[in-house]
């Protein structure tokens, strides 16, 4: 996992429920924990693009469901400023499933736009990515 440049607001909360956009099986994921983050004492921590995430399924395959498993969150609907000064944001709060806390998604296909900062941290996930924005 390398730095990015962007300054990325983290945007969404432990606890809150994101939709996935690839073919893994998992549709709906809810975050329990955001990997490497540190907040003061009594602060939730947030999720932003390209954080590593552990999540449960919440619903999808009957084989999926009530599993923990890593995810990237690739799109977000509040708006990040990146170092070049354009601010950008996305319809919806979007996260892809992963094989292990390597990077390798599980999916083959993903829907919708994902961010360059993912591509720029997750090299696994920019090869399989067909639109970048």
């Amino acid at each position: 996992m390398k730095a990015i440049k962007a300054n990325v607001t983290k945007a969404i909360p432990v606890g809150s429920e994101v939709e996935t956009c690839d073919n893994s099986g998992a549709k709906v994921l809810k975050i329990f924990t955001v990997v490497g983050s540190k907040t003061t004492k009594g602060k939730m921590s947030a999720a932003g693009v390209s954080d590593l995430v552990m999540a449960s399924v919440r619903r999808g395959r009957p084989d999926m469901r009530k599993q923990v498993v890593y995810a990237i969150i690739v799109r977000q609907k509040k708006e990040y400023r990146r170092a070049d000064g354009t601010r950008i944001k996305f319809e919806d709060n979007a996260a892809v499933v992963l094989k292990d806390e390597k990077g390798n998604p599980k999916g083959t296909t993903f829907k919708g736009a994902v961010a360059k900062e993912v591509t720029d941290r997750w090299s696994a996930i920019a090869k399989i990515a067909s639109v970048v924005v």
